[in-house]
C-alpha cells in the first residue's frame, strides 16, 4: 500500500509520516521525504541557488521520485537520494531502501504531480493554520538549516506563501482524509494506525 502525506509546510506532515511508520514499525512500513528528490543546483553558484523557488514542482525531481515509489510497489529496492540544504545540493550518498508491505511519501506537492498522485491507495492531507506552520518553519529553518531570521522571512514571503496557495491548498481537493493539526490530532491517528495495522494484517493472511 502506498500513503501520500500532502500538507503545507511547516502543517505536521513529517510528524504524521513518521508517527505512522513508528506505530507500524520499520518491518512492515517504510517512509520516503520530497525533501530528498530536488533537483541538484551544484552546476549553479551559490547565489543563484538560494534564490531559486523551491516551494515551486519545478524544482523537484518527480521523474526519479515516480520511479522510486513504483519500483517499491514492484517490491524493488531503491537507492533514495538525500539534499543538503545548506548549500542546495543534492549529496553523492545516497540510502538504500527496501520494500514493506506500506510506503509513505510526504511532502508538500505530492499531490499536484498527477503521475505520482495516481500511485496512492491513500491520500491524506494535513491542514494546520498558516501562523502555526511559519512559526514552525522559522524555527526549523534557523535552527537546522543555518538559515537567518531575515532570510526565512523573505523567502517565506517571495515563495513559500504565493506557491502554497497557488499549488499546495488546492490539492486539498485529491485528499481521501483530512487531519486538522497533524499529528497532535491524537484521535485521528489512532484512528488511522489502527486501519493500517488491521489492513497490512488482512494482506498477510490473504496471501499466506
Amino acid at each position: 500500500m502506498i500513503l501520500g502525506i500532502c500538507g503545507g509546510t511547516g502543517s505536521g506532515k513529517t510528524t504524521v509520516a513518521e508517527r505512522l511508520a513508528q506505530a507500524l514499525g520499520p518491518d512492515q512500513a517504510i517512509l520516503l521525504a520530497q525533501d530528498a528528490y530536488y533537483k541538484d543546483s551544484g552546476h549553479l553558484a551559490f547565489d543563484e541557488r538560494v534564490r531559486q523557488n523551491f516551494d515551486h514542482p519545478n524544482a523537484v525531481d518527480f521523474d526519479l521520485l515516480i520511479r522510486q515509489v513504483d519500483a517499491l510497489r514492484c517490491n524493488q529496492p531503491v537507492q533514495q537520494p538525500s539534499y543538503d540544504f545548506a548549500a542546495h545540493v543534492r549529496r553523492e550518498k545516497t540510502t538504500r531502501v527496501d520494500p514493506k508491505a506500506i510506503v509513505i511519501v510526504e511532502g508538500i506537492l505530492i499531490f499536484q504531480n498527477s503521475r505520482l498522485r495516481s500511485l496512492f491507495d491513500l491520500k491524506i492531507f494535513v491542514d494546520t493554520d498558516a501562523d502555526v506552520r511559519f512559526i514552525r518553519r522559522l524555527r526549523r529553518d534557523i535552527r537546522d538549516r543555518g538559515r537567518s531570521l531575515d532570510s526565512v522571512v523573505q523567502q517565506y514571503l517571495e515563495t513559500v506563501r504565493p506557491m502554497h496557495q497557488e499549488f499546495v491548498e488546492p490539492s486539498r481537493r485529491f485528499a481521501d482524509i483530512v487531519i486538522p493539526d497533524g499529528g497532535k490530532n491524537d484521535a485521528a491517528m489512532e484512528l488511522l494506525i489502527e486501519w493500517l495495522a488491521t489492513t497490512v494484517q488482512r494482506c498477510e493472511k490473504s496471501l499466506s
